[in-house]
């Protein structure tokens, strides 16, 4: 086993054109999901996996993503004066999740520019690499396999997870050879959002990574791919030829619960989903959804 890895790596300097004007103003990742903005769901699975050194990467006008994880005296003072021990409660939770740090990204260069922003910070340790797009439910193991399998294999790790194969084009896809033990394969190569036909299979690479620090060097030497950004995904291709030593890539295969909250009818069902297994919502929410799917039948 290799020394414990603590440090998680959260891109988040994406505008989020997708959900505008909703994001003219705010950060897409503070968009609420249920009563949390969807950026501490992401935060909070890293924790509890054991990386309590979270980075973000950030970009303009994402000022609200260090507030939220900042303290607001002037709000817990005013809850602790009303005696509001509830809300006060959610609200100091934010505060002292992990230790925060923050770098900006500047040029809006992809993924992998967005990772080797975190290098320095980083150092030459192990890291997991967490899209904030991707909510994965707490009830279900990705992150800590992920960092197991990192340390039996001294090897970089992505999620895979099958979707259909009309839906490959929106993904990285993965050519993947069987290791003998379940859910866990070899990588052999990666293709950024290729078409179903020319698709090596129909695992695609889901947001959550633990990468080895090798791949900084390749990032370096990676030339821009799709729309003129450093892919992550090309990198990860280097690096599953094991060409350096690296040690290859291999996947863990996710069959939990997964929300995409980057996506509008996606954004709205995971609300939904997370509301109904709420015990404080889930009875009214599921009763109020029965009458309205029968309203909806007898259109």
């Amino acid at each position: 086993m290799t020394e414990r890895i603590t440090k998680a790596v959260i891109p988040a300097a994406g505008m989020g054109t997708r959900f505008l004007p909703a994001t003219k103003a705010m950060p897409k990742e503070m968009l609420p999901v249920v009563d949390k903005p969807a950026i501490q769901y992401v935060v909070e699975e890293a924790v509890a996996a054991g990386l309590t050194d979270v980075l973000m990467v950030t970009g303009r006008n994402k000022n609200a993503l260090e507030n939220h994880f900042d303290r607001a005296t002037e709000l817990e003072d005013a809850l602790a004066k009303k005696g509001d021990t509830v809300r006060l409660k959610k609200v100091l939770e934010s505060t002292s999740l992990a230790d925060m740090h923050y770098v900006r990204q500047g040029d809006p260069l992809g993924l992998g520019h967005a990772v080797l922003r975190a290098n320095m910070h980083v150092g030459m340790e192990p890291f997991a690499v967490l899209l904030g797009d991707d909510l994965i439910d707490e009830r279900d193991e990705l992150l800590s396999r992920m960092l197991i399998e990192q340390g039996r294999r001294d090897a970089s790790i992505v999620a895979l997870m099958e979707v259909p194969p009309e839906q490959i084009h929106l993904y990285g896809a993965a050519s993947i050879e069987q290791t003998g033990e379940p859910d866990v394969v070899r990588i052999t190569g990666m293709v950024e959002k290729p078409s179903a036909d020319s698709a090596p299979s129909n695992y695609a690479v889901i947001g959550r990574y633990v990468l080895k620090p090798d791949v900084f060097d390749v990032l370096r030497v990676t030339s821009p791919g799709k729309g003129g950004e450093i892919q992550l995904t090309d990198a990860l291709k280097t690096m599953a030829e094991d060409v350096a030593g690296t040690g290859g890539v291999y996947g863990v295969i996710f069959r939990g619960r997964r929300y995409d909250t980057g996506d509008k009818l996606d954004y709205i069902k995971a609300v939904i989903q997370l509301a109904v297994d709420r015990p404080d919502l889930g009875p009214d929410l599921q009763s109020w959804l029965v009458g309205f799917a029968a309203r909806l039948e007898s259109r």
